[in-house]
């Protein structure tokens, strides 16, 4: 049942990334980066090539590439999810052929396509997968020149939105370099929604109860370690759990009725990897 829902999820993400493409990439030439940037811009050298058909070509080069200079380093989810999203484009322009943008202001049309796809994006890396595309060719530079992957996978998507500058003309390609510097903030935030868990740090006198109701009525874990205050050098238990907002709530109601003078950290947690979190692999 796992297998199923990650593989509709997988399905889910790369076609909410294939919507951006289509309907709002695609029709008004915003090459944003990525095997879709570079698609679009090849499809302006080429129309009789789609820009599905082109992604499709596009990821088996880079994966042919990644192979031979990188051997086969890559999960079988991220290959399926490339080919995924490169389909999905492919259905959509043949299901539902556009040959105009949706409105006259490009940017707004932007701004809600990335927040379609960053949804998208984020839905695929929750699974431990990715799109693939410009991730081989960060892979390649980061082993041959030393540079950091994050770095080249920006290097490689503000490439792709040079080229379509050269191509579509300048307003165009501020907005693809505009498009770029908002997907990797809208990845992020994202993300961080999927990862709705928090880092609570607690110090109270009633200790003991708080780690109670942690461990028996919430039926999570805690760590406690001893500490001392900087004043009067007094010694104190500090409890540090990780929880979800629901518990977070209901553990700040229960400390509150216990100890008035408690004091409490809360703590946004980009990652959690380890025992009942995420797979460290």
């Amino acid at each position: 049942m796992k297998k199923l829902i990650t593989f509709l999820l997988m399905n889910l993400g790369a076609f909410f990334v294939a919507v951006n493409v289509h309907f709002f990439l695609s029709p008004n030439n915003l090459a944003t980066g990525g095997v879709s940037g570079m698609s679009i811009v090849l499809n302006s050298l080429v129309p009789g090539i789609s820009i599905g058909l082109f992604m499709i070509l596009v990821n088996i080069i880079l994966f042919i590439l990644g192979v031979i200079f990188l051997g086969f380093q890559f999960g079988t989810k991220t290959i399926y999810t490339s080919f995924a999203l490169s389909g999905y484009v492919w259905l959509l322009e043949w299901l539902v052929p556009i040959s105009a943008p949706l409105s006259d202001d490009i940017l707004i049309q932007l701004i809600i396509g990335q927040c379609i796809a960053a949804i998208g994006m984020g839905i695929v890396f929750h699974q431990r997968a990715s799109t693939g595309g410009t991730d081989i060719i960060a892979m390649i530079l980061n082993k041959y020149i030393k540079i950091e992957i994050g770095r080249a996978v920006l290097f490689s998507d503000l490439a792709v939105a040079l080229s379509s500058s050269l191509l579509f003309g300048p307003q165009a390609g501020m907005y693809a370099f505009f498009g770029v510097i908002l997907n990797g903030l809208m990845i992020d935030y994202t993300l961080q929604q999927f990862n709705a868990n928090k880092e609570v740090v607690i110090i109270s006198q009633k200790s003991a109860l708080i780690r109670m109701f942690i461990v028996g009525e919430l039926g999570r874990g805690a760590t406690i370690h001893t500490a001392k205050g900087a004043f009067n050098y007094e010694q104190k238990e500090v409890i540090t759990t990780i929880l979800g907002r629901k518990d977070l709530s209901r553990l700040k109601n229960y400390v509150g009725k216990q100890d008035e003078k408690a004091f409490i950290t809360v703590h946004n947690m980009n990652e959690i990897l380890g025992q009942n979190f995420k797979r460290l692999a």
